[in-house]
């Protein structure tokens, strides 16, 4: 009788498989920014190798030329299938999605689509910086709603400041972030609602960023704006971007509601020449293929939430951390460690490992750092041990 051979182990996620000396080859901006001893943990770059299925249309796409400009539907048709199957929605409709070059410059043009110079934008702050930088750029006026303590929509702050602007009279826009960079909270259906249910009351237009939406923990459920009841005026934002970590290959899409198909149809035929064929073909590839390795990359995510919220109890456990399900942020409240308002700076200096700077995120943000955890679990323990040594050094005189 032979004995049964033991089973093969199973493969590391894609967060473990590459070394810091094989990151280091790369010249993104992740990697580029600072200097070779410092840990990069800021910007929203993934540490992981490209999707077998990304790589290989994108491998395909080349070997025949295919490098020209964008056409067709496939990226919308791929994104229509995704979110039937992850999130039971078919509101993904080609006749109200547009392709755009990525999800920033999206939301200029959504936002130019329903505000004019001067008008008021709305968001929940703390959030991502470049909702300031762009539409401060693009001469409307950011207005800040804050999140509750909780790190929630806080619907009470949402309503007055919809209020503010509709006294103003003009047109009003409010910028989501679902789910919400930097915090990671997943907003529910019911908060959702509640939001379309004032937007309506107040005149509002809602765009959503939610670029995000794939990276939501298994045990949670991402909702789709234009999912819910009332938000048939509303505008969103989709990309596969951060998802695949695809940033360097541009490609987005604007979806409108049934009752935005016209502002969307609006929108200038030349934004349509700004995405990447390449992007193109790579985010259609990851939406139709890629669910697997998605799935393996939320299932290491997972683990380095509950890593990173063990080493902070044991090395620095006045850092307030609420582990969140949704993006591959994490958002550090470092007040306790009497670093300053902009405890990043000491982390680079003191401790080589750099940070997203919580000032940068607005109203909430002093104090706290953004934390990348796309990365293997080594680098999140070597980051906390310069973190604590770093606070037990204090801030320079």
């Amino acid at each position: 009788m032979t004995t049964p051979s033991a089973a093969p182990a199973s493969a590391p996620g894609p967060l473990h498989r590459l070394t810091l000396d094989q990151l280091r080859r790369r010249t993104s901006m992740k990697w580029r920014s600072y200097p070779a001893d410092v840990l990069p943990l800021w910007v929203a770059e993934m540490d992981v190798p490209l999707a077998e299925p990304v790589a290989r249309a994108l491998t395909e796409a080349i070997a025949i030329g295919d490098t020209g400009y964008p056409a067709g539907t496939g990226y919308a048709d791929a994104l229509a299938a995704f979110a039937r199957d992850r999130w039971g929605w078919d509101g993904v409709v080609r006749e109200r999605a547009a392709i755009v070059p990525d999800v920033m410059l999206g939301v200029v043009e959504m936002l130019k689509l329903v505000t004019s110079p001067g008008d008021p934008v709305i968001v929940n702050c703390p959030v991502y910086p470049p909702f300031y930088q762009f539409v401060t750029h693009m001469d409307r006026r950011v207005v800040e709603a804050p999140l509750g303590p909780d790190l929630r929509l806080d619907l009470d702050a949402l309503e007055q400041a919809f209020a503010r602007c509709a006294a103003d009279g003009g047109r009003a826009a409010y910028l989501l972030c679902s789910p919400h960079n930097p915090t990671g909270t997943v907003h529910t259906a019911a908060e959702l609602e509640a939001v379309a249910a004032l937007a309506g009351a107040y005149g509002v237009r809602v765009v959503a960023d939610e670029i995000h939406a794939p990276v939501v923990a298994p045990d949670a459920v991402f909702v789709p704006y234009l999912s819910v009841p009332g938000a048939e005026s509303g505008l969103s934002l989709m990309s596969a971007s951060k998802a695949w970590n695809l940033a360097g290959l541009k490609a987005a899409l604007a979806l409108a509601g049934p009752a935005a198909a016209e502002d969307l149809a609006r929108m200038p035929e030349e934004v349509g020449h700004g995405p990447s064929h390449l992007g193109v073909i790579a985010h259609t590839a990851a939406l139709r293929e890629g669910g697997d390795w998605l799935d393996a990359v939320l299932a290491d995510l997972d683990r380095n939430r509950r890593l990173l919220g063990s080493l902070l109890a044991e090395r620095l456990p006045s850092v307030g951390y609420r582990p969140a399900p949704g993006t591959y942020l994490a958002w550090l409240d470092c007040r306790a460690l009497g670093l300053g308002e902009n405890p990043s700076e000491v982390f680079l200096d003191k401790g080589r490992v750099a940070f997203s700077p919580g000032p940068d995120f607005g109203t909430g943000g002093t104090g706290h750092v953004r934390l990348n955890l796309a990365t293997c679990p080594e680098v999140i323990t070597e980051a906390v041990r310069r973190m604590a040594a770093a606070a037990a050094a204090g801030p320079a005189v």
